[in-house]
């Protein structure tokens, strides 16, 4: 099934009354009280938006982030009773697009909800329209091909990941921002600048960035986790070098 958000609190009576106010207002939302129900739901379900709560009895909300990551990439919003300043910088490094600090005001979580909501929605129908667009070219096979690595090129005829011949799937999304690295080669790439120019929405969070970046990374790296093609400048953004390089 499709939920708009997913509440996971390990407070059953703050989990059960968040959900219901958001279904009055037809944000159909879901919620579970632990780690396990988390990871089982969303095995079974689509979900746009998770609430996340730090604190999930014997387990941690920030654990459980990480593991979402790693085959997710819709907003995160940890919400806990903890205020600390190293929380908040833990939440929004690992992946998280915001904090919310309890307690919180319904009408005002709703509202702001529905705003990313919103804005994921237009970022995502940005993104689709970009890729089934066809890009003009000049002449040539060379004018359209993008070299990304020996024997693999990206194709913006066809928004096409190939490499020796055998096509590597790209989400729309993540087609326009390998595109943008390589017509930008040796230069770096600030998130804003990303936020901006390719995802045309500045308020989407540096935790889904960052998601992005590693499932490209996952799809044109050798070693991903020591990555040699797309370079991260620690506290500015991205670059891919020259083509020597």
């Amino acid at each position: 099934m499709k939920y708009h958000c997913l509440m996971i609190d390990d407070d059953v009576m703050i989990a059960e009354t968040t959900a219901e106010y958001f279904n009055i207002f037809d944000i159909r939302t879901a919620y579970v009280t632990s780690y396990d129900e988390a990871v089982d739901f969303l095995k079974e379900n689509t979900v746009s938006l998770l609430l996340l709560d730090i604190n999930l009895g014997e387990k941690s909300g920030f654990e459980l982030c990480k593991q979402i990551r790693e085959e997710h990439d819709m907003p995160i919003l940890f919400i806990s009773a903890r205020t600390s300043d190293d929380d908040v910088l833990t939440a929004l490094n690992i992946g998280g697009d915001d904090y919310i600090k309890k307690p919180y005001t319904l009408n005002i979580l709703l509202a702001k909800v529905k705003a990313i909501l919103s804005r994921y929605e237009r970022a995502a129908e940005a993104a689709y329209a970009a890729s089934a667009k066809a890009v003009s070219v000049p002449s040539g096979e060379n004018d359209r091909l993008l070299h990304v690595s020996d024997g693999l090129v990206l194709d913006t005829d066809s928004h096409k990941l190939v490499r020796n011949g055998e096509e590597i799937p790209l989400k729309a999304m993540e087609y326009k921002m390998l595109e943008y690295l390589l017509l930008n080669r040796g230069r770096v790439i600030s998130k804003e600048e990303f936020l901006k120019n390719v995802w045309e929405d500045v308020y989407v969070g540096e935790g889904t960035l960052a998601v992005h970046i590693r499932h490209i990374r996952e799809k044109i790296e050798t070693e991903p986790n020591t990555p040699g093609i797309i370079k991260t400048v620690w506290g500015v953004g991205y670059i891919i070098g020259s083509q020597e390089g």
